[in-house]
């Protein structure tokens, strides 16, 4: 059920045997994204449960979701672009059909990332749930 660019990114990942320059492939996804706009980086767009500051704002495109984030930690900056791959495009109900944890862990994200960093992911991972729940 992934997207075309997470596909593009799990593949990717394949060929990268060395887990650090899988995180420099994160961080890089994390540098080539727009930065959030000042205006939106608000409490209410602020996810908590997250070890840096993460800000995740979506909107909806007719029928389907899409969303903005940043964050303060280049790492987190680049989670937020591998979770927008996953996500983006789709419609509310696809958005809460998709497996998260399990194609994050087709990148091996769950056993390389740090106790806090995972939180994190979840964090985001529930917001994004969130917010397409109450679309419905």
């Amino acid at each position: 059920m992934a997207q075309t660019a997470f596909e593009d990114i799990a593949e990717d990942f394949e060929f990268l045997d060395d887990w650090e320059d899988r995180y420099r492939m994160v961080i890089e996804l994390g540098r080539d994204m727009d930065p959030l706009a000042e205006e939106l980086k608000v409490p209410a767009t602020k996810v908590e449960g997250c070890a840096s500051q993460v800000w995740l704002f979506p909107n909806w495109q007719g029928k389907t979701f899409h969303f903005d984030g940043d964050s303060d930690a280049m790492i987190v900056r680049g989670l937020i672009a591998v979770l927008r791959t996953l996500y983006n495009g789709l419609s509310p109900a696809e958005v809460l059909k998709v497996d998260a944890r399990a194609e994050l862990g087709r990148l091996g994200l769950n056993d390389h990332l740090s106790a806090q960093r995972s939180n994190g992911l979840r964090a985001m991972v529930e917001r994004i749930r969130d917010v397409n729940e109450a679309h419905i």
